[in-house]
Order: C-alpha cells, then sequence, then structure tokens
C-alpha cells in the first residue's frame, strides 16, 4: 500500500519543491550568463584642444621679431605659472577682493545653482533605489457581500455578508542582468557632476560680472574727475570771455562758443552719473544686495584701477581640465552615452523576483492563525514583442542626444580655446595702445597751454582755445576708456581660463539655504 505524502516542514510537497527547485536553477544559470548589454562608449577627441606648448600673444609687425613671445611690445608679459584662483588680486584693490567674498554668499544665480546640485542628488537616490529590492506591508478590512443575481449565487454560494481580514507582506526585486538600472545610474551619476560643474561655471562669471562691473564704474568715475576739471576750465573761460566781451576785446560769437562748450560738459557730466547709477546697481544686484546698498562704499575713489603687467596663465594643455564649461559639457557627453545605454539594454527580456506572503480570514479572531496564510513566489520574465517602435524611437533619440552633446562638447572646447587667444590679443593690443593715447595727452595739453598763452595774448582766436580744450577732453577721456578695456582684457582672460571657481563649495549649500528668507519684505 502506497503511504500518505505527508507535507515537507514549509509546507511545500514534493513535487512543488523539484518544481521551484527547478525554476530557481534556471533562473541562477541565467543569471550566470547574463552580460551587460554591449552600451557605447564614451569617446572624446582631442582634434580641437590646443596643441601649443605655452599661451602666447599674436606677432605683429612691430615685435615679430621679439625672441619671447610670451611679452608684447607694449611689457605686457605672459607666465606658465598656474593662473591664480582668486586672479582679482592682481589688481590690488582690497575694495574688488572684499566684494569678490561678498558676492560668494550673497549672489543669488549662485544659490539657484547650488540647490540644482541637491536636485541631482536627490534624482541619483531614486535612480539608485529603483534598483533595490522592494518590501511592502499591506493590512486590510472589508465587508463584502454577493448580489442576489449574481452568477455564483445562482450557483448556490452564499449571499449573507462576511468580513474580510488580511495581512502580509510583499516583496520583488528585479535583477539588472542587462545593465538597465547600471546604465541609469551611471547617467544620473553625471548629470550630478554637471550640476557641480554648472555651479563652478557660475562662480567664474559671477566673479568676471563683478570685476567687469568694478572695473567699469572705476572707469566712470574717472571720467567724472575729468569732467570736473573741464567744467572748472570752461567756467573760467566764459568768465573771462565774458569779461573781454564788456571790453570790446572779444566778440559776441566767442561768448556763446564759451557757454556752448559749458554746456556740452554738464550734459556729459549727467550722462555720466546716469551710468554711475546704473553701474552701482549692477554690482548691488549681483552681490544680492538692495538698491543704493553700496553706493557709500564706492563713491570714494575716482581713478581706474591699475591693470597687472605680468600675467600667469599656466600652459594651454590645462586648459580641458580647468574650464568648468567643459567640464559640465563632457558629464552630459557621459549622461548622453549611458542613457543611451539603457535604451539598448530595453531590447533584452527583464526578470523580477516576486514573493508575497499573507493572512486571510474572515473572523478577526483569526487573524493570526498559522492555517489561514496563503503565499506566492516566483520569476516573472518581461520580454517585448511588439510595442509600436517605440524602443526603436526610443533608441534613436537617444542617440541624437548623445551625437549632441559630443558636438557640443567640441564646440565648447573649440571656444574656449578662442576666447583664451582674443583676450591674448586684445590685452596687448589695448596696452599698446594705451602707451600711444598717453603721449597723445601729453602733447594736447602742451597745445591748449599754448592756445591759451597765445589767446590771452591776443595772438590767437578763441575757437584755437575750445578746439585744443575739447581736442585735450576726448584724448583724456579715450585714455581712461582704454585703461579700462585693459583690465576687462585681462578680466576676459581668466574668465576664458575658467578661473574663479575655487571658493565655492557644494557643502556650502545648508549654510546658504539658511540664510534664505522668503518672508522678508521687499526694499522700496
Amino acid at each position: 500500500m502506497k503511504p500518505t505524502p505527508h507535507p515537507s516542514h514549509n509546507g511545500l510537497w514534493p513535487s512543488e519543491l523539484r518544481l521551484s527547485s527547478l525554476a530557481a536553477l534556471c533562473l541562477v544559470g541565467l543569471t550566470g550568463c547574463a552580460t551587460l548589454a554591449s552600451g557605447p562608449e564614451l569617446n572624446l577627441t582631442t582634434a580641437v584642444q590646443p596643441q601649443a606648448a605655452s599661451w602666447s600673444f599674436k606677432a605683429s609687425a612691430q615685435d615679430s621679431g621679439l625672441l619671447n613671445p610670451a611679452r608684447s611690445a607694449a611689457g605686457l608679459s605672459l607666465s606658465a605659472d598656474n593662473a591664480p584662483s582668486q586672479w582679482w588680486t592682481l589688481f590690488e584693490d582690497p575694495l574688488l577682493t572684499t566684494l569678490q567674498a561678498e558676492a560668494v554668499g550673497g549672489n543669488l544665480d549662485l544659490q539657484t545653482a547650488l540647490l540644482r546640485i541637491q536636485e541631482s542628488q536627490a534624482r541619483l537616490g531614486l535612480t539608485q533605489a529603483s534598483a533595490l529590492p522592494v518590501l511592502n506591508f499591506d493590512a486590510g478590512y472589508a465587508r463584502a457581500g454577493l448580489s442576489a443575481d449574481s452568477p455564483l449565487a445562482k450557483l448556490g454560494v452564499p449571499t449573507k455578508p462576511y468580513d474580510q481580514w488580511q495581512w502580509g507582506l510583499q516583496a520583488s526585486w528585479e535583477l539588472d542582468l542587462w545593465g538597465h538600472h547600471e546604465r541609469l545610474t551611471e547617467s544620473a551619476r553625471a548629470q550630478l557632476a554637471a550640476t557641480h560643474w554648472a555651479l563652478s561655471a557660475a562662480r567664474v562669471t559671477l566673479a568676471a560680472d563683478v570685476a567687469r562691473s568694478y572695473l567699469l564704474l572705476r572707469g566712470v568715475q574717472a571720467q567724472q574727475r575729468l569732467i570736473n576739471e573741464h567744467r572748472t576750465i570752461a567756467t573760467e573761460l566764459l568768465r573771462l570771455t565774458e569779461s573781454r566781451e564788456r571790453h570790446g576785446v572779444a566778440t559776441q560769437f566767442d561768448s556763446a562758443a564759451a557757454r556752448a562748450e559749458l554746456a556740452t560738459v554738464q550734459a556729459r557730466t549727467v550722462q555720466l552719473e546716469q551710468q554711475q547709477d546704473a553701474l552701482l546697481s549692477q554690482l548691488a544686484l549681483l552681490l544680492g544686495q538692495a538698491p543704493h546698498d553700496l553706493d557709500t562704499r564706492l563713491m570714494g575713489s575716482t581713478h581706474p584701477v591699475p591693470t597687472p603687467i605680468k600675467l600667469p596663465v599656466g600652459v594651454p594643455s590645462d586648459l580641458v581640465r580647468q574650464r568648468p564649461d567643459i567640464l559640465q559639457a563632457e558629464a552630459l557627453l557621459r549622461a548622453a552615452t549611458a542613457d543611451k545605454g539603457a535604451a539598448q539594454a530595453d531590447f533584452y527580456p527583464r526578470v523580477s523576483l516576486n514573493a508575497g506572503w499573507s493572512l486571510l480570514t474572515s473572523h478577526s479572531g483569526e487573524v493570526t492563525n498559522w492555517d489561514m496564510r496563503q503565499f506566492s513566489v516566483g520569476p516573472v520574465v518581461h520580454l517585448p514583442i511588439f510595442d509600436g517602435g517605440r524602443l526603436k524611437r526610443s533608441l534613436d533619440l537617444t542617440d541624437a542626444r548623445q551625437r549632441g552633446a559630443a558636438l557640443h562638447w567640441r564646440q565648447t572646447v573649440l571656444k574656449a580655446w578662442h576666447e583664451v587667444a582674443s583676450a591674448l590679443d586684445s590685452s596687448a593690443n589695448e596696452q599698446a595702445r594705451q602707451e600711444q593715447l598717453a603721449q597723445a595727452v601729453h602733447f594736447n595739453t602742451e597745445a591748449l597751454n599754448s592756445a591759451r598763452h597765445a589767446w590771452k595774448a591776443g595772438s590767437a582766436e578763441f575757437t584755437t582755445v575750445l578746439v585744443a580744450q575739447r581736442t585735450l577732453l576726448n584724448a583724456q577721456a579715450t585714455l581712461v576708456d582704454s585703461q579700462t578695456a585693459s583690465g576687462l582684457a585681462v578680466v576676459a582672460l581668466y574668465r576664458a581660463l575658467g578661473q574663479g571657481a575655487a571658493e565655492v563649495r557644494p557643502e556650502q549649500l545648508a549654510q546658504v539655504t539658511t540664510r534664505m528668507t522668503p518672508s522678508a519684505e521687499v526694499p522700496r
């Protein structure tokens, strides 16, 4: 007589145990043979990167014979020393250094870039969590009853309402056999790196904008000093002209010309005041301050900031490793490449392990009765067969984005190379132009003094004095503009080199967000 089979200690019959073991062995075999889907590899070409051994000025007719290409005819020289991160200290202006430090903690664009890092960190956490097993606890109660007209009731099933109590655990885990989740995680990491480099790029831009606005402000204030001197001269000339007219020495034309010159100088004064107010407001905005908060601190000096002559710029090969926008473009290219790999992995089957266990009863007193248990466990295979071309179009989309990101990276590198070369040429040209303008101011000053003496002696017309005065004013104003442009060229150079981002750290995010006060009153 055949013995009655007895259930094993885990509640499975031997036949069920054999089927479960077979399924597990198949799954293990599939896992062991699985390899990552052949995703695209990242290949960064260096064809557009600088190939020169050192930075140099563009050779011109007057300095083509120089032995040192890193020195211009105007005395401006380049050094292969590493470019300083705090390059604005080369201007030797303590107030500019102070403004740069205040901009780090007050600029709202910088705070926004810091928050973008926090968003990317959260996205990376979500992506990593999607690859981990999921375990849920469910519990519920329901009171149900069948309709008397339902097919089950006609078969004799009772229609009396009944209670249903249930609680249990549900678990699932998708096996990353083809690298789908790995590629998505790689993309999220690259996106996080891109936001870090975006923060550095924002700091580089902020440092350049603060320095540029500050130098322009000092240039405008130097122009105001010149206008004040010439207004004094024009006022004195008008007084002398009116006195000579009363004594019959000068004509009415001379007096009218003197008044016109004074009015022109006063109009220029109003224009410079408007430019100064705009630059003060721009600086306050960059520092995250209210309008006119910086007026008292920035109204003390009226002289242009001296332009540094010796510029440490490093070597060209460091450009692609120190410009944040290039590194950001490279990170975005890596993200696009990983996305394409994830799209390729979507064509392969997906295998998930699912398991569930619960207790189900219609009596509240039996919610802990072991005999009321039910369970299910086993793998689930998802194989795409027909989706109307969705997977193919998704792969085409990621492929186009990857090729676009590669072109953007090449364009960013090439643009950086051109920006550095342009800034070097501008620095040398402005320095040479500044020397010539200084000579022009010297000779125009002599011409004005000579014209005044001749007019006072009666041997020259008053128009000669006016022409000489206007010429000197224009020469002095042009010299101040050239001095400002020389400083701006240095700012453009270090911005092109990607310097100025070392002061910002992502860990400052908590400090920055703590200082943010959305309920603060808007300044009036």
